[in-house]
């Protein structure tokens, strides 16, 4: 069996898995990048939708961008909606195949020696084994880099604890006339998560929606009832939500989808991905350059993460929790509340898609949400506000 060594290998190639490695690369690690896919960026499966400081995240180019968004729509089964519009962008609509492989290539130009049909397949007596085009090999490393997504398998083969909730999710493009800067969220279509509408172009969507059961039946309740025509490219996926117990561990770090950094309030992983990737590849050079990968040395990661998003997340699954115990009346009455022209100036100017913390407990203490203390109470806010 042929063996090599790196400094880092890195598993999957997704976004968080290219930061790393060209942020490896590019500060003289030897790195190794391998994706199981035969082309980086398929099969899709995410909904495409990036807040302006995701997409900044990413450092690439206008390419994959298809369609900018300005605000939102948020629509009750009941009747009321919630919208707003900024007037300004703030979130990108996207190729994720061509987002995804933008960010490989620039990970193989900065020194990454990217392989790509070449996958995890446990470990051998240095390193990991893998296989692909060039059939077994054993990869090396000081560090390893878990990139692999949300049923990461290098974390199942170390015994690691995982995330406590994973979602399914089924997404369709379709045609659909809908105002073309606002996204919509249709909070009755799931009533563990949500079903939302994207605009992606001229008349067209992307219709999906997340749940915990019986997921396929009610996407297509939800497309039928939308209206939209001529459905293309059905997707599937699924979202890890509360991180793994422990993010490092046997020279292994864990990142992204693999560690379970998807926002639980929106479910979207990119910009929570990359920044963990930035935080591993710093925590990676320092111990490789000290010669120290033991878990001592490693858990400096999980303090440069928890430094920086660990508050924002750890809110964000006790909101995902309180909504498990919103009902249908409980949420129209929420929307109607939200809808006070002085909530959505806030909502306006406070709302941010990665860090909802500002804006959740801003409304908290606005008197205009009094009418929706007993719903709060009882879904748990006070776990929100401690």
């Amino acid at each position: 069996m042929n063996r090599e060594r790196y400094d880092v290998v890195v598993v999957g190639a997704g976004p968080a898995g290219s930061t790393a490695a060209r942020l490896c690369a590019e500060n003289g690690l030897s790195t190794c990048l391998i994706e199981e896919h035969a082309a980086v960026g398929y099969p899709v499966q995410c909904a495409g939708l990036l807040s302006s400081a995701a997409f900044g995240e990413c450092e690439v180019s206008g390419h994959p961008v298809l369609h900018t968004i300005t605000g939102a729509r948020v629509v009750s089964s009941r009747g009321p909606d919630l919208s707003f519009d900024t007037g300004g962008t703030k979130a990108y609509v996207v190729d994720r195949g061509a987002l995804d492989r933008e960010m490989a290539e620039k990970a193989a130009c900065a020194g990454a020696d990217t392989r790509l049909k070449c996958a995890f397949a446990g470990f051998g007596t240095s390193g990991i084994l893998t296989r692909g085009m060039n059939g077994r090999q054993e990869l090396s490393y000081k560090v390893l880099i878990a990139a692999d997504g949300p049923r990461s398998s290098i974390a199942r083969a170390l015994g690691m604890a995982r995330a406590p909730v994973y979602l399914s999710g089924i997404q369709a493009d379709a045609k659909l006339e809908k105002n073309p800067r606002l996204v919509e969220l249709h909070p009755d279509a799931s009533p563990e998560f949500f079903g939302w509408i994207i605009p992606s172009g001229e008349d067209r969507v992307r219709i999906g929606l997340c749940g915990m059961q019986q997921v396929r039946e009610r996407f297509f309740s939800f497309l039928h009832s939308s209206g939209a025509k001529g459905c293309i490219n059905l997707v599937t996926g699924t979202i890890p939500l509360g991180i793994m117990p422990r993010t490092y561990g046997h020279r292994t770090l864990f990142v992204g989808d693999a560690a379970g950094f998807a926002k639980p309030t929106s479910g979207g992983g990119v910009y929570t991905g990359v920044r963990s990737a930035r935080y591993a590849a710093a925590t990676a050079l320092e111990a490789c350059e000290s010669g120290d990968t033991g878990d001592l040395s490693l858990s400096r990661y999980e303090t440069l993460w928890k430094n920086d998003m660990g508050r924002e997340l750890a809110l964000g699954f006790r909101l995902f929790r309180m909504r498990q115990a919103l009902t249908p009346g409980d949420l129209e009455k929420l929307i109607r509340v939200l809808s006070d022209p002085g909530i959505i100036e806030e909502i306006k100017a406070c709302g941010d898609m990665d860090r909802p913390g500002i804006l959740v407990r801003r409304l908290l203490k606005n008197p205009k949400i009094i009418p929706l203390f007993s719903v709060l109470v009882r879904s748990g806010v006070r776990g929100i506000i401690k």
